[in-house]
């Protein structure tokens, strides 16, 4: 999911959750939909009387429209006043017209639209003493002390040097007469906050910027639109790709795209990679590759530190191979466009935990960068990470490259060895005597086919004989197994739905079957991508071990459904490429919605009875309302909806949305919902309603869902590698342990294996989902950016207060 950077020294960060639950205690019990609270319970709010400003600042970066409506949407709904500052630091040293106060309806359709909607600029005259006083008098006019800035991280030191001069600055200005003895005490300290807006990923310390997922959407748009046009011609394309001096989206879009080669400026090739290339590109001709795809990094260089450039490297191929070649100098157009779902909903996390940082914020509170943390939006102190990021130019500069790459965070690390292993042009020729299999169960997915194209060439790069069985465990029972080589599975990765054919059928009543072609096959391990089905089949498989010998073999499951709703894994294989379908079908409907005026969608979600997708695209598509099945609701809350739509209608935005998962409630159908919407708003507002179905499982797969399953692909066949042989007895395979049949799933920052009859007590069977699931925490973010006030009972209340409790302990023992 992008870069991990180590950073646990830094681990003192609060957990975004905990703060927005924290503010959550100090609202006002709802009654209904209102306007956002003016005051809380105890008669103060927590941003009463502050003052908020926020800015965007070098270059731009999809998904700041998320962070910046996200800041100005919490920041009043907490009562303080917030600030768009205009074209960056330069509107903030000019002031005037720059600084304008913001409301609820200003930000709104801000979501889906890329770059920044309140500018960018480079300023050198904050740079200097004397425009950063005309910056800090601007903001002591207007009672600011609270200052969130978006950008990278230049921008963010820039903001820390601003802090540090504060009091200072503050001194000249009531020394000369800029300000009164009475502004400059009530603005006597200056709280900042940052978050990292950068497509090119090379902040250390979070594990992916603002607007990184948005730029990859974009490369593979265009490397699958360039890669057909090669194969028509045997052409050789090599692709320029942004990110100075970070390789991450050269890595990334390698990976994704299976590219014959790679230049990134951490890891440059070794002397005489000239030949090496060359070698390459002939070899994967002569196997029957129709095209050559190169990708260069913009800041690509030689063991020396001698640039490599696409027209270098174009030159080379032409010049020794003769081969048609272009280039493609990708550009600008890697920052444009709209902002994927994945750079919406963390620009909205990161924009809520900046607003908590500011309100909390003390004058020993040392300047916080908001950074992504597996799944958990935290603070980590500014300077460090900037020093750690400015480590990483220092190491590639003495020619320290390995250092460099370990800098950039284990993640970063693991991207480059799995891109290493699949690079070979052919498996070694060593065999290790072992056969895996691998199927496809469930509903298909995209990003399947990524995740079998890995298995099967790490496979054979082990040296095993590697099966392809085709439609799941039916396929498996009737001997629907065939060899598969390294080239069958060559383009497979950009390829959504299932090559291998799918099915949903369970194994326990073929498990004759399937021990005569395990036994007639010798299968040694099997290798299951699929959803709830591959997860409940291979339990059943597991069972199954008593009485059939044959199915004691290890066994792994991976898992793979847009549902998202295997246990043991915070992300499935496809949900993202599904919630990007779904956020799109969103902007275009509320563009109509917009364009009609006064008109409400109700659209309905896969997900069975997981309410992942509906929740998510709730967020980055900026919903109403979304309506799961893990949250119960009543006629009571579709009548507050109705409310709050009709109040909205009232305002400048006079259009709604409303999302709802298919399986959310028998009763309150999307018919129901939709007939009593427009029952309900008649004369106010009408209704469409929209069921997205199985749209929602093409398409191509996402650069996220092809770079995971690419990934999950090589982690599986290395653990089981590792089983099989500690599993064997006298050149037979024995595995009936609980822990030879595991779960490869993500954890918060990890792929980690588990055994399934472990899963099994974390498992909801009846309506197949997690018990828990890490993503129903975001709900209230939500509902808030919808304008709703939350209501906790007693038990949340007193336990979020016992969290703030320990937490300001913690901090007074640091």
């Amino acid at each position: 999911m992008g870069a991990l950077p180590e950073l646990s020294l830094l681990a003192s960060a609060a957990l975004g959750l905990a703060a927005l639950l924290i503010l959550l205690t100090l609202l006002p019990p709802a009654k209904k939909m209102a306007q956002p609270p003016k005051h809380c319970g105890s008669g103060e709010h927590m941003g009463a009387g502050k003052a908020i400003a926020v800015l965007t600042s070098g270059g731009d970066a999809q998904g700041m429209n998320a962070a910046v409506r996200a800041v100005v949407r919490v920041g009043i709904y907490t009562g303080a006043k917030v600030y768009f500052v205009h074209e960056g630091y330069q509107g903030l040293v000019d002031g005037g017209d720059n600084l304008k106060e913001a409301t609820w309806e200003s930000v709104s359709m801000m979501l889906q639209l890329g770059g920044t909607v309140i500018g960018s600029a480079r300023c050198q005259d904050f740079r200097t003493r004397e425009g950063r006083l005309k910056a800090a008098r601007n903001l002591v006019k207007r009672g600011i002390t609270n200052l969130c800035v978006i950008g990278g991280d230049g921008s963010l030191t820039g903001a820390d040097t601003f802090r540090a001069e504060w009091s200072s600055l503050l001194a000249e200005l009531l020394k000369t007469g800029g300000i009164t003895a009475e502004e400059a005490k009530k603005s006597s300290h200056l709280n900042i906050v940052g978050m990292v807006g950068s497509i090119d990923n090379d902040f250390c310390g979070t594990d992916m910027t603002i607007g990184t997922d948005s730029a990859l959407h974009r490369i593979m748009e265009i490397v699958d639109a360039i890669t057909t046009t090669a194969q028509s011609h045997q052409r050789t394309f090599v692709l320029e790709v942004m990110g100075r001096h970070c390789g991450y989206l050269a890595l990334i879009t390698s990976l994704a795209c299976g590219a014959d080669w790679v230049f990134i400026p951490e890891s440059p090739p070794e002397d005489g990679w000239e030949d090496h290339l060359c070698r390459r590109l002939t070899e994967t001709r002569l196997g029957g590759s129709r095209l050559n795809i190169i990708i260069v990094a913009e800041g690509a260089i030689d063991r020396h530190g001698k640039a490599i450039t696409s027209d270098d490297v174009k030159d080379l191929v032409v010049k020794r191979l003769g081969y048609d070649t272009r280039v493609t100098i990708l550009g600008h157009v890697q920052r444009g466009g709209t902002p994927s779902a994945f750079d919406r909903i963390l620009g909205s996390r990161m924009g809520v935990e900046a607003v908590m940082a500011l309100l909390e914020g003390t004058p020993d509170t040392p300047a916080c960068v908001v950074s992504l943390s597996g799944n958990q939006a935290v603070r980590l102190p500014l300077m460090e990470c900037v020093q750690v990021t400015k480590d990483v130019t220092t190491a590639m500069n003495e020619r320290r490259f390995d250092d460099a790459v370990k800098l950039r965070g284990r993640s970063f690390q693991n991207n480059w060895n799995v891109y290493k292993l699949l690079a070979h042009i052919r498996p070694p020729s060593t065999k290790s005597g072992h056969t895996l299999a691998v199927l496809n169960v469930g509903a298909p997915a995209a990003g399947m086919n990524a995740a079998v194209r890995s298995t099967v060439r790490i496979g054979l790069i082990h040296g095993h004989r590697m099966l392809a069985v085709h439609d799941g465990f039916e396929g498996l029972a009737l001997g629907k197994v065939e060899d598969i080589s390294w080239d069958m599975v060559g383009g497979w990765t950009g390829l959504g739905g299932s090559k291998l054919g799918t099915k949903r059928t369970l194994p326990k009543k073929y498990f004759e079957e399937i021990s005569a072609t395990i036994s007639t096959f010798g299968i040694h391990g099997l290798i299951i991508i699929g959803g709830f089905e591959a997860f409940m089949g291979s339990l059943e498989l597991m069972d199954g071990r008593a009485k059939f010998e044959e199915l004691c073999i290890p066994i792994c499951v991976i898992p793979a459904t847009v549902s998202n709703n295997v246990p043991g894994s915070d992300f499935s294989i496809g949900a993202d490429t599904a919630l990007n379908t779904i956020t799109t079908t969103c902007d275009r409907i509320k563009q109509s919605a917009a364009g009609t005026k006064r008109r409400v969608f109700i659209i309905e979600t896969m997900g069975g009875y997981c309410g992942y997708l509906a929740t998510m695209a709730g967020l980055a598509a900026g919903a109403d309302a979304a309506y799961i099945f893990e949250e119960h609701f009543s006629i009571r809350d579709l009548q507050i909806n109705v409310e709050h739509l009709t109040e909205k209608m009232k305002t400048t935005v006079k259009r709604g949305l409303v999302l709802r998962n298919e399986h959310c409630n028998e009763n309150y159908t999307t018919d129901f919902i939709y007939n009593l919407y427009t029952e309900e708003g008649k004369g106010i507002f009408d209704c469409r309603k929209n069921v997205l179905g199985h749209m929602q499982q093409g398409g191509a797969p996402t650069p996220f869902d092809r770079n995971f399953g690419t990934k999950m692909g090589a982690k599986s066949v290395a653990w089981i590698t590792g089983k099989i042989k500690e599993c064997s007895r006298h050149g037979r395979i024995f595995a009936n342990t609980a822990d030879s049949a595991c779960l490869l799933g993500m954890r918060k920052r990890s792929l980690v294996f588990q055994p399934l009859t472990e899963l099994k007590e974390q498992t909801d069977f009846q309506h197949r989902i997690p018990k828990e699931q890490w993503w129903l925490k975001l709900r209230p973010i939500l509902k808030i950016l919808a304008k709703y006030n939350i209501e906790l009972d007693t038990s949340e209340k007193a336990l979020m207060e016992h969290v703030r409790q320990k937490r300001i302990s913690q901090e007074s023992n640091i």
